[in-house]
């Protein structure tokens, strides 16, 4: 079981591990160079100043983290070893609980992805990026679980 809190300084360096982690098993379109880069900005500059929600397990072990800026995921990341046991569904609809529309952009190269018919999509992220973006508005209902999803 996994309960959700503030992210603490002395997540760093285990939140830093689940984002390359995650990236390493999701994004294989990222090459080698462009890893590197982004890890940098990632590890020296995101993590250290992003309010930051994590999930962790009875130990006090992060497994995965979310940042929002207002009703906007701005990065939803799960350990890889710890994906399919529900913590990523566990900090989204924890966001969602709390707002009546919210908003995420993801990388429609995953195999996960849903259906692009619903998506609106760019070529490049707002860092200029070579990838294709997709652009998901979530609508909630009054329990908190996204009943409709569109284009933005």
């Amino acid at each position: 079981m996994f309960t959700l809190r503030a992210a603490k300084d002395k997540d760093l360096a285990r939140n830093f591990k689940i984002w390359c982690t995650s990236v390493l098993a999701t994004h294989h379109f990222l090459s080698t160079e462009d890893f590197g880069n982004i890890s940098e900005l990632v590890e020296k500059s995101y993590l250290l100043c992003a309010d930051l929600i994590v999930a962790v397990d009875a130990d006090d072990l992060s497994h995965g983290f979310m940042g929002a800026t207002g009703d906007h995921v701005d990065a939803l990341f799960v350990h890889a070893a710890s994906r399919g046991q529900g913590i990523g569904r566990l900090l989204l609809d924890s966001f969602l609980a709390t707002r009546n529309e919210a908003t995420v952009d993801v990388n429609r190269t995953s195999p996960e992805e849903a259906s692009t018919k619903l998506w609106g999509s760019s070529r490049k992220d707002d860092r200029t990026l070579i990838q294709r973006v997709a652009h998901i508005r979530c609508s909630t209902c009054a329990g908190g679980e996204c009943n409709q999803i569109g284009m933005t």
